[in-house]
Parts: C-alpha cells; structure tokens; sequence
C-alpha cells in the first residue's frame, strides 16, 4: 500500500511523506516524518508489515498529543493523511480528522507562524481548514468488519502457503513425510 500510494502520487507530482512509527512519529515530528521518493519504496513489494514501522503511542489518547501531530502536520503543510491499520490506527484518524479544525484555531499565533496557517488554509478551503483522511484496512487479525480480507492477512496466509510448500519439497527431498 505504501508503494502503491508512494508511486502514484510521485507520478502525479504530489510529495508523500513517510511519517516513522505511526502516530507516535506524526507527534514527534522532525526526523519522524520523511519526504518519501520512489527509491524509497523500490524493492519492498514483496515485505511483510511496513517499511515506516508502527507503534502503540499513549500520548495520541490526549488532546495534546493530537494536537501536537496537527502541529506536525501543519508545519510539513500535509493535508491529506492515509492511515494504514487496523481499528485503532483508524480511529485515531477519524478523531483527529473531527479535532482538526479545534487544533488548528488553537495553533494560530502560539507555536506555528500565521503565514503558514494562511498558506495552510488556502490550500485546504480560507474558511473552513480541514485535514482530508484516507483509511486503508490492514491487519493480520482480519477482524475488521464489511472487508472480506485485510491487506496483513493476505500476507501472512501467502507466507505460510510459502513455508508449506518448501517443507513438502524437502520432505520429498528426504523420502520422509515431515509432521
């Protein structure tokens, strides 16, 4: 998802950036969240779980922790956000995507500077700033509901399909059967 996004984007002329550890790194901000090119994605189709990493994140349960990430989202000037996960990493986008206009009014003039507040808006709409959030299920649970099978899943039953399939040629290999 990550390459597909990343390539099509690129081939449009938008920058994606890569925001490291989930929501922990969108509140960390700095070095968490990368301008991300096409060599950055070259070579991983075929890994399981995410070139970006993932973390539990505390902090993003407060309002300060989410009102640090719009900082951080406002400062790279990211208006649109596409979460990868599961129910949680979800949920934390749709919250934060109903909290960011909350956010943004608090940030005017307190730690972001006013011209790019201004250049922020306009490019999202001079009255009403919002942040546009796009949801891609994955998890290896597949327990996300009307979704016939989730992006981890997928992976993960591949990768035992793949282990199955080279026991059974190295126990023929030995003229043994393998338990």
């Amino acid at each position: 998802a990550i390459r597909a996004i990343t390539r099509v984007a690129i081939f449009h002329g938008i920058g994606v950036f890569g925001v490291y550890e989930g929501f922990s790194g969108l509140i960390q901000g700095g070095d968490m969240i990368n301008l991300l090119t096409w060599n950055h994605v070259s070579g991983i189709i075929q890994e399981g779980g995410t070139i970006l990493g993932t973390a539990r994140c505390e902090e993003f349960f407060k309002k300060n922790g989410r009102r640090s990430a719009v900082k951080n989202l406002l400062l790279n000037n990211i208006q649109y956000l596409c979460v990868i996960g599961g129910d949680g990493s979800l949920s934390g986008a749709s919250i934060l995507s109903d909290e960011f206009l909350e956010h943004f009014h608090a940030l005017k003039g307190l730690e972001i500077s006013i011209p790019l507040l201004s250049i922020h808006a306009v490019s999202f709409n001079e009255l009403q700033p919002f942040l546009n959030v796009i949801g891609i299920v994955a998890s290896i649970d597949n327990d996300m509901s009307d979704i016939e099978m989730t992006i981890g899943t997928d992976s993960a039953l591949h990768r035992i399909v793949e282990a199955a399939d080279s026991i059974k040629s190295t126990a023929g290999s030995h003229q043994r059967v393998f338990i």
